[in-house]
């Protein structure tokens, strides 16, 4: 599993986590497990199978956090992480897309 993309991660309190992407196939498998029967994910579900399957340093459970600030604030972080949709990812696409909506607009 080391052969797949991994990132740290350093919430606004200062704690650090090392996220691993668990591949394709467990991006789904979370997805699908994390919702109800209407199709509505399910925060603790979703939370859950993040800090089994993504969150690989330091190994917790959702009572390990002590507010509910930095406990979503690094979810959040981590499946952004394993979506495709990371942070660090999203400034430079913004940029192209500005880039690219710009040259649009002088045509």
């Amino acid at each position: 599993m080391s052969a797949f993309k991994q990132k740290n991660f350093t919430s606004k309190a200062g704690n650090t986590y090392v996220f691993q992407h668990p591949g394709v196939r467990m991006v789904s498998k979370i997805n699908d497990s994390s919702k109800n029967k209407h199709g509505v994910v399910m925060e603790e579900r979703l939370s859950e199978e993040i800090l089994k399957h993504v969150i690989v340093q330091p190994k917790m459970k959702i009572d390990d956090f002590g507010d509910y600030q930095e406990y979503q604030e690094t979810i959040n972080a981590a499946y952004a992480f394993i979506s495709g949709v990371d942070q660090d990812d999203d400034q430079q696409a913004g940029d192209k897309r500005d880039q690219e909506t710009g040259s649009r607009a002088e045509s």
